[in-house]
């Protein structure tokens, strides 16, 4: 092969899909991607979000009993995981059919959690 032929054959313009870019790209103009400044204004969120987690092992601060702390937790853990799996994974602009395979996910591992987390907390196990 010489220089000026190309490893890929010449494809013309109305053969390609309109959700597909020229060079075979099919990750181009369809999909909306968060802003720079949407970034850091979610790892913000998710700063905050980790602080008041942080903030919930301090016994002095609050007179919370465990279940309480355990129901706080597991609602900053699933806001958590909203915020990652929409904008860092951009799971908000793909398939509804990806948004719900991670929300059964989210809802097994929630699942398991308090399983075991009443296993050691009742049964003593």
């Amino acid at each position: 092969m010489t220089q000026t032929q190309s490893a890929q054959p010449e494809v013309p313009a109305e053969a390609t899909p309109p959700d597909v870019a020229a060079d075979g790209d099919d990750h181009g103009e369809h999909h909306d991607h968060p802003s720079d400044r949407q970034y850091v204004k979610i790892a913000l969120i998710l700063g905050g979000l980790t602080a008041l987690e942080v903030f919930t092992y301090f016994e002095s601060v609050h007179n919370l009993g465990d279940a309480a702390i355990y129901v706080v937790l597991i609602v900053l853990m699933i806001l958590k995981f909203i915020y990652v799996v929409a904008w860092f994974m951009h799971l908000k602009f793909d398939s509804v059919l990806f948004r719900r395979v991670f929300v059964a996910g989210i809802v097994l591992a929630l699942g398991v959690y308090l399983v075991m987390l009443t296993a050691f907390r009742i049964w003593g196990v």
